[in-house]
């Protein structure tokens, strides 16, 4: 497995060809003005400490030198370090609500982007605990599965929007259904779920899938976003508003949080209920619950770390460039004269 740290940094390679070019212009106007001295042999014998190879095997140790040196800059990433050990946390799996009534703006800029600011603050201060992310609208999808590396959670989460479900709804019951099976219960390690929807047009019995996960000791917690006396959803267009949604008589559609059904689903998961406002998510209230939670040691995991090659590359350079300074430009005459193969005639 091969990356480079700094791909920027590999732009300098198009300096190769250019410098070749430059190199070989030169060379062949000195060519043409031996030429336009005289005989060729007759002026070489005229400058016979002058070598007319040396200049290439130094311009192409240079030439080498440089492009490792580019690489080298890039910080090859080669291979892998494996490392194993074993944690201590919960698993956390967040089901987020994508349908077209969280593009409201009640809370800014939108329910949903207030939503995943929220949620990367979150992954930010987690630490051995295991999350997961699972998106609905009417139906339910796993977005991320259970995971360590707060990374790629983070990548995963700045992907999702509105357009990423197809069939609208609000199916909660689902979710909360599909976050089951993707627990791992094998571990036995502490789990819950953090609900954040504005509840509305909701369709399946989520009740029942709440208690079904209460069941099995996984607690849901709630986030409400939105407000109850609710806002216009925006019709979005190349990127831009265009417009609010509206009903068949032509009157603009508000979306409410439905926050009676949220307070119910937290009551039935043994969680609590946080209405989220512009400057304070509530996520920090769950946080406090989960952090309550008994950590448990789960299985152990297996990292692996890309290690850094650039050393070989700079050291390379470093080898060449000497190299290169050590070699004349000029010929030695001494060694010129010595001819191992010349046979002399008696």
């Amino acid at each position: 497995m091969l990356r480079f740290a700094y791909m920027e940094f590999l732009w300098g390679l198009a300096g190769v060809p250019l410098l070749l070019i430059f190199f070989l212009v030169i060379r062949r106007w000195k060519k043409k003005a031996l030429d336009s001295l005289g005989d060729r042999d007759t002026v070489r014998k005229m400058i016979p400490e002058v070598s007319f190879g040396r200049p290439v095997l130094k311009f192409t140790l240079f030439l080498i030198a440089y492009s490792t040196l580019i690489i080298g800059l890039a910080d090859p990433q080669i291979g892998t370090k494996i490392e194993e050990g074993k944690k201590s946390g919960s698993d956390l799996m967040i089901l987020l609500d994508v349908s077209n009534s969280m593009m409201a703006g009640d809370l800014a800029p939108s329910r949903l982007e207030n939503a995943k600011r929220a949620i990367s603050q979150l992954i930010d201060n987690l630490h051995n605990d295991r999350i997961g992310i699972i998106i609905f609208a009417g139906e339910a999808y796993v977005q991320l599965p259970i995971t360590t590396d707060y990374s790629a959670a983070k990548l995963f989460l700045n992907n999702i929007n509105t357009s990423i479900v197809p069939t609208q709804g609000t199916a909660i019951g689902a979710a909360i259904d599909m976050g089951m099976k993707s627990f791992d219960f094998v571990n036995g390690t502490s789990k819950a779920m953090i609900l954040m929807t504005d509840g509305e047009n909701h369709e399946d019995d989520a009740l029942a899938a709440t208690k079904n996960a209460t069941a099995k000791d996984v607690s849901v917690h709630v986030i409400g976003l939105g407000l109850p006396e609710g806002a216009p959803i925006p019709i979005y267009k190349n990127g831009s508003p265009v417009g609010f949604h509206t009903d068949e008589n032509g009157k603009t559609v508000l979306s409410k949080l439905n926050e009676e059904m949220c307070k119910e689903i937290a009551n039935a998961g043994n969680g609590v209920y946080v209405r989220a406002t512009n400057a304070n998510s509530g996520l920090n209230i769950v946080r406090d619950q989960i952090d309550k939670m008994q950590k448990k040691t789960y299985d152990s995991k297996v990292f692996k770390n890309y290690e850094d090659r650039f050393q070989f590359f700079i050291g390379l350079t470093f080898l060449l460039l000497v190299l290169e300074f050590f070699i004349s430009s000029r010929r030695n005459l001494k060694l010129s004269e010595v001819n191992l193969f010349e046979v002399k005639k008696s």
